[in-house]
C-alpha cells in the first residue's frame, strides 16, 4: 500500500513536471517566440558637433548588444522581425562647476540618439523617442584625450536604455 502512494505520488509530481513550461532569461529580455531576426539600419550623424566614427561605431554596438544578450542571431540588411533605425542628434560638450575667475571645473560630454523601433510581432511594443547620457571630464582634459572613454561609457548606457526599452517587458 505505502508503494502505490509513493508511485502515485511521484507519477503526480512527474506529470506536473512536465506539464509546466518555464521561461526565462538571465539576459532579463521577453521577445516573442516568433520574433526570429532583426535589423539595425545605419545611424546617420546630423548632430551640430560630428565625430566622424560615432554613426558607425554606435550602428555596430547596438547591432552586438542584440547579438549577445538576445537569441536572435539573425540579423537582415532590409526589416526584420524587430528593427531599430534612427538618427544620431546630439554631440556636444559644455562646462560645468564654474569656480572663481570664470574658469570651468569639470566639462560633460552628452550624445542623444534618436531610435525608431518596430517589432512586427508585437506592434504594441514600438516606440519613437531619444535616448541621451553623458560622462564628466576634467576641465584641464583635453576632450581628444578623453573622448574614447567616455564614448565607451556614454554609449553602454543608451544602448542598455534602448535594449531595455525595446525588449525588457517588467
Amino acid at each position: 500500500m505505502k508503494f502505490i502512494k509513493v508511485f502515485v505520488l511521484s507519477l503526480c509530481i512527474a506529470v506536473l513536471a512536465v506539464a509546466c513550461k518555464v521561461s526565462y532569461s538571465f539576459t532579463g529580455g521577453t521577445l516573442s517566440e516568433h520574433v526570429k531576426t532583426f535589423s539595425v539600419q545605419y545611424f546617420p550623424n546630423r548632430a551640430p558637433l560630428v565625430n566622424p566614427n560615432l554613426s558607425n561605431r554606435f550602428t555596430e554596438e547596438l547591432k552586438e548588444k542584440f547579438r549577445s544578450q538576445t537569441s536572435l542571431d539573425e540579423i537582415v540588411d532590409g526589416e526584420g522581425h524587430i528593427n531599430f533605425e534612427g538618427e544620431i542628434t546630439g554631440y556636444r560638450t559644455q562646462a560645468l562647476d564654474i569656480k572663481a575667475g570664470e574658469v570651468a571645473a569639470t566639462n560633460r560630454l552628452t550624445v542623444t540618439i534618436k531610435v525608431r523601433f518596430t517589432n512586427e510581432i508585437e506592434s504594441e511594443n514600438d516606440f519613437d523617442k531619444s535616448f541621451s547620457a553623458f560622462a564628466d571630464y576634467d576641465s584641464m582634459d583635453q576632450l581628444t584625450d578623453v573622448e574614447e572613454t567616455l564614448l565607451n561609457d556614454i554609449l553602454e548606457q543608451i544602448i542598455d536604455d534602448i535594449y531595455n526599452e525595446a525588449v525588457v517587458n517588467w
